[in-house]
């Protein structure tokens, strides 16, 4: 049996994650998931086989030394084959202060969720955003969801990654279906499409 082990500095991220995940597990499984309240720069004893900073969660390192820090966390951490999986955002609508909405079909009736990209800084990298959303009823949940982060272009992500020692990088984009609607595949690439909006996966080999 694997284990797994999630970390993040906010309890109330771990909260949730034991309320509406590790709830829904039997004893036997939920034994095997730890949680851990600290710093991910901080963390030491650990040797994964991988790790994964999804949700672009590691922008929320607006600077390069931190990032950098971060990454070669990682690298130590890693056993000697160990993977670090990442995701990443962007586009030319990436840049822009934007709100987009999409109707969610759910159980109890359809929502509509709101993305609002609030600001982007050309200087510094930064963006702000928010995840609204608005239900049938004329009710709405305003930000829901904020992040103020830096927004990491794939060049610096790969540079990165490889000056802290990773061996291979292998950048996965995704495909697009006849109607010109996310498929949900996404294929190892070498050169991608100046898209208004892509999402792409890393994994970093050590």
């Amino acid at each position: 049996m694997n284990r797994a082990i999630g970390v993040d500095i906010d309890s109330r991220v771990l909260d949730w994650g034991r309320n509406y995940n590790l709830a829904t597990l039997d004893t036997h499984a939920a034994g095997w998931v730890s949680l851990l309240e600290a710093d991910v720069l901080k963390v030491a004893g650990m040797r994964p086989d991988f790790v994964a900073a999804m949700n672009f969660s590691y922008w929320l390192l607006t600077g390069r030394h931190a990032v950098k820090g971060y990454f070669a966390c990682v690298h130590r951490a890693l056993q000697d084959d160990g993977v670090f999986f990442l995701d990443a955002y962007g586009g030319y609508d990436a840049y822009r202060a934007i709100t987009e909405e999409r109707t969610v079909e759910g159980d109890s009736g359809d929502f509509t969720y709101i993305w609002e990209q609030e600001r982007y800084d050309p200087v510094t990298g930064r963006l702000v955003c928010h995840i609204h959303f608005a239900f049938p009823d004329g009710s709405r949940l305003e930000r829901a969801f904020s992040y103020d982060w830096r927004l990491w272009s794939l060049p610096e992500i790969r540079e990165l990654l490889e000056e802290v020692g990773f061996r291979r990088v292998i950048c996965y984009w995704q495909e697009w279906d006849a109607d010109g609607n996310p498929d949900g595949v996404f294929l190892p690439v070498e050169e991608g499409t100046p898209d208004a909006g892509w999402i792409a996966y890393l994994t970093a080999e050590k």
